[in-house]
């Protein structure tokens, strides 16, 4: 078997350098998770009647909704109530408009 001696200086170099990248990386993750947001066709938003405008949610087939109900009112939303999008509990890893509304809307206390 051989042996091989990595020097100090190169070792420390490439430590830092990697210490370095982590915030880097870490922006480009968060830049990615702002970026996706829940489609409305999707399958878990389909089954849940996602929509992006709680204007636009079909009456008859959601007859317990109510135009005043917004995602950003929802105890799911994880952002500001002026948020124009946030994370939800229900989706996760996506973007909700703040705008939207689904059949788990529950008001915030």
């Amino acid at each position: 078997m051989m042996e091989k001696n990595i020097a100090r200086r190169t070792l420390l170099k490439g430590a830092l350098a990697s210490l370095a990248a982590i915030p880097v990386v870490a922006a480009v993750g968060r830049a990615d998770a702002a970026a996706a947001k829940v489609d409305p066709n999707d399958p878990q938003a389909k089954s849940l009647g996602y929509v992006a405008d709680t204007s636009k949610v079909d009456a008859k087939a959601n007859p317990t909704h109510k135009p005043e109900q917004k995602c950003s009112g929802c105890v799911q939303f994880q952002g500001k109530a002026g948020d124009a999008s946030a994370p939800c509990t229900i989706f996760a890893g996506k973007l909700v408009e703040g705008n939207g509304w689904c059949k788990v809307w529950a008001k915030k206390p």
